[in-house]
């Protein structure tokens, strides 16, 4: 299979819609000059994370978000880039003043709206603003099976990005909002975090943080067998772009599937003859 080009969006981001908004058209120009072919930004991009960059009981902008959603989308057609873009959904039964999900819209490189994720883990400032969704889902964004996961969810509960996985993701993507508190201290918890999720796996698993001032967590790409594959500095803007080979992901590790373990884990350092004994006959 051909390299695919990913890009992660570490920008800055407010608690006015207009200034996110002129931020993720932006970066979407950015991203396709640079030849990415799918672009994820930080979760709650659009109206800013309500657990301190907005507020919990912020007016939820039901028009503006479903005209951006879908300004972003027919923007993405016209770029030909899909997007995993950090928003917030209206709870059906209470558009307004109900708590919203903590959601990704992700949309295809023809400008699609594919569907939707909702942040199923909530943190204890998370659950004041937001209201938990309960499914996980996969997309297909140029011709890879993708799944999302967000924030603490994908960092704290290993079994929501083995859902992705069992269901066929080969690349996880990981918005999130970490953090506005200074808590240096969390920066390598992190980072080891993102690491086991893509090795536990063997798949590639990429995080895209937004640019803090007290910012906990890099943006990473992490390959398959767990190096770091692209990087961001801490608290500034930037385009991560990485180019991945999508068929390094082989699950290998989900599936527990001993020769090609083997071969994720000793490299050429283990000759197949010195464990054939317990491998099925070819």
């Amino acid at each position: 299979m051909n390299p695919l080009t990913i890009g992660l969006a570490q920008v800055k981001q407010t608690a006015d819609f207009d200034t996110n908004a002129a931020t993720i058209f932006s970066f979407l120009e950015k991203a396709a000059a640079a030849g990415v072919q799918i672009l994820c930004f930080p979760e709650a991009q659009t109206v800013g994370y309500r657990a301190d960059i907005s507020t919990a009981d912020a007016p939820v902008p039901v028009e503006r978000l479903r005209e951006l959603h879908d300004s972003v989308a027919a923007r993405c057609g016209e770029l030909k880039i899909a997007c995993i873009l950090g928003t917030e959904i209206p709870l059906e039964s209470d558009p307004q003043h109900g708590k919203p999900y903590n959601s990704v819209v992700v949309i295809s490189e023809s400008g699609t709206i594919l569907g939707t994720h909702h942040k199923t883990r909530l943190t204890p400032l998370d659950a004041m603003a937001y209201t938990p969704g309960i499914t996980f889902e996969t997309f297909e964004l140029c011709g890879v099976k993708v799944g999302v996961v967000i924030c603490f969810e994908g960092f704290r509960f290993a079994e929501t990005t083995r859902e992705c996985v069992r269901q066929g993701a080969r690349l996880v993507f990981h918005p999130q909002n970490n953090t506005t508190r200074p808590n240096d201290w969390k920066i390598p918890i992190h980072h080891a975090m993102i690491v086991t999720r893509a090795a536990e796996n063997t798949i590639w698993f990429a995080s895209c943080n937004a640019s803090l001032d007290h910012q906990n967590c890099r943006s990473l790409v992490v390959a398959p067998d767990g190096q770091i594959a692209a990087q961001s500095e801490l608290k500034c803007e930037e385009l991560v772009v990485a180019e991945i080979v999508i068929d390094r992901a082989t699950r290998a590790m989900f599936n527990y599937d001993m020769e090609a373990c083997a071969e994720m884990l000793f490299a050429k350092t283990v000759a197949r003859g010195e464990y054939a004994a317990i491998l099925p006959p070819k």
